[in-house]
């Protein structure tokens, strides 16, 4: 014989019993304690927060031949038949399955018959599943029906009900519980039932669970099965990290290791996506993270060096490809490719690809690190597993954390001052003390020239879309005039439609500089045609005058009729009209 399922052996058999929904138990026990209760009740919520439960309760004591302060006994002969499901006072209906106007009528029908007990309790579950006709049919015996009928209406999705039906209802709305309680509930059913359960497996079942209460004792009986044991759990830290550390291959190291433990890549996403929201709760509202305090302070301490803004574009990224999924061929490959995308700035062209990179360079910079701080270092090998040849997980985040720290560079006044090679004496020098204070030092030419060129090839550049990158591809740097970046375009019309654009230009320079930039545009009308990045040659974008196109009339033009003449010399053509 089946052993019974947890959530059905712990089910609550009195108000008391339900945990986290104190609202709906004192205002159900009030109502049959002073005999108000109401002729219809919608019961919404989450599911596996006791929405039916609530509503077999409310049956029990409306029919208890010896109710306690708005309690059932349990112990009569009619709480125990509506416990067994035998009770003529209660009558269940799965809307979802009996949602056609015909089942509607034929329940109406038996509204008006008698019933042994005080009450006669109907119990409409999943009613947002009704049709239009069903609602309507509906409608005139839930606003008047008989005094000894109840209804009690249970839905998960309350916004789908017809306005109509639930302004004749008493609306009470169930929520999720918190981790304190389902943590307190899991370790005295654990106990009460005589599971071994390690304190692993409780937080993994409290997680899994997601504040139901059905869906964490469902998660407990599984545990259970297991060895008290909590399973093997999806490396989540594993992605922030990556994400945090700009590393590709340990994103793609913690999909492989999450869909070995049999998770699907829908599964995954929703993962990340939860993960990702609780560290952007931790930087804004670190009261509203649900998790143990140990797990909480991890997550804080990955959410404030992945940053509010971080954590923003990573969850819209992973939301959008929850959306695209629906209709993809292999949803791991789009999973992958996003994480890509997350973890590696220079992959993604777009805009927020530009900010990501602009607010690392602002972080380097302010860790002291400069604006070409590991511009140019080479990637460190991928660790790997001698035994297997596979890559180790995580396993270049360890290989960083142990390698030596980088020597920091001399400042200028540590350098020691160079020989001249010129031995000629030379000028003296104004000593600093005498310098006026209001004298502003000259930035060097050769460095403002090397930044805003750069700035333009690797930053600028790659991020043009549209007409602007149609235009600036052919674009020359020549250097800074006058503190702004001149800009050579192939022809004086070129260079004037490409003015059009040199407002979004500046702001792009500026955005990528850090500081005001300006943009000097030039056509060199006897510049040969440029070759563009991709090798096609540039557009033809100079107007022209029609006129100048004339008839070349040394070459003379002939019909097919004259060809074929010169080529039979002698013969007769003959049409079809002779």
């Amino acid at each position: 014989m089946a052993q019974q399922s947890l959530y059905r052996r712990y089910r609550p058999r009195r108000f008391s019993e339900l945990k986290g929904q104190e609202h709906v138990v004192r205002a159900l026990r009030n109502a049959v304690a002073t005999h108000r209760e109401g002729q219809a009740y919608l019961f919404s919520g989450p599911r596996g927060t006791g929405k039916t439960t609530s509503a077999r309760i409310l049956a029990k004591v409306l029919n208890c031949e010896n109710p306690i302060d708005g309690e059932p006994c349990c112990e009569c002969e009619s709480c125990k038949s509506v416990e067994a499901g035998t009770s003529f006072d209660v009558i269940e209906l799965d809307a979802a399955s009996n949602n056609k106007v015909d089942d509607i009528r034929e329940l109406i029908e038996r509204v008006n018959l008698g019933t042994p007990g005080r009450h006669k309790v109907y119990i409409l579950d999943e009613v947002h599943m009704l049709t239009p006709g069903a609602e309507a049919a509906l409608l005139k015996t839930l606003e008047e029906p008989p005094p000894h009928v109840v209804f009690v209406l249970a839905t998960t999705d309350p916004q789908k009900v017809r306005d109509t039906i639930r302004s004749r209802t008493q609306h009470l709305s169930f929520h999720l519980l918190n981790e304190k309680e389902l943590e307190d509930h899991v370790r005295w059913v654990a106990q009460d039932a005589g599971i071994d359960i390690t304190d692993d497996a409780v937080e993994a079942v409290v997680r899994q669970g997601g504040g139901s209460a059905r869906d964490t004792l469902s998660a407990l009986e599984v545990v259970a099965a297991g060895g008290g044991v909590a399973p093997e759990a999806m490396p989540l830290d594993e992605f922030i990290e990556s994400i945090i550390e700009h590393d590709p291959g340990r994103a793609l190291a913690a999909v492989a290791a999450s869909a070995h433990l049999g998770r699907d890549a829908r599964s995954i996403a929703e993962a990340v996506l939860a993960h990702l929201r609780d560290c952007f709760l931790s930087i804004m509202a670190p009261e509203l993270v649900q998790l143990p305090v140990h797990r909480a302070e991890v997550v804080s301490e990955q959410a404030h060096r992945l940053g509010a803004a971080a954590a923003v574009r990573s969850m819209e990224g992973i939301g959008d490809i929850l959306v695209e999924m629906r209709h993809a061929p292999d949803p791991r490959v789009l999973l992958e490719v996003a994480l890509v995308k997350l973890t590696s700035a220079s992959v993604g062209g777009d805009v927020a690809a530009l900010i990501a990179r602009i607010e690392r360079l602002e972080r380097q910079v302010a860790q002291g690190g400069g604006a070409g701080a590991n511009t140019g270092a080479i990637p460190r090998p991928v660790p790997t597993d001698p035994t297997t040849g596979r890559a180790v997980l995580g396993g270049r985040a360890r290989q960083a954390a142990a390698a030596p720290a980088a020597p920091a560079p001399a400042t200028p006044a540590a350098t020691a001052p160079a020989v001249p090679a010129d031995p000629t004496p030379a000028a003296p020098v104004r000593p600093a003390a005498a310098r006026p204070a209001a004298e502003p030092a000259a930035p060097a030419p050769a460095a403002l020239t090397t930044d805003l060129a750069a700035a333009f090839e690797s930053v600028v550049r790659p991020g043009l879309k549209g007409m602007t990158k149609a235009l600036f591809v052919v674009a020359q740097t020549k250097g800074v005039r006058d503190g702004a970046l001149v800009l050579a375009f192939p022809s004086k019309v070129h260079a004037d439609k490409a003015a059009k654009y040199q407002g979004d230009i500046e702001k792009a320079l500026a955005l990528a500089v850090g500081s005001p930039a300006k943009v000097v545009i030039e056509g060199d009308a006897n510049a040969a045609p440029a070759e563009s990045r991709n090798g096609a040659p540039e557009p033809m974008d100079a107007d022209f005058d029609p006129t100048e196109f004339v008839e070349d009339s040394s070459r003379a033009v002939t019909s097919n009729l004259d060809r074929i003449i010169g080529t039979f010399p002698g013969s007769n053509l003959v049409t079809g009209d002779n």
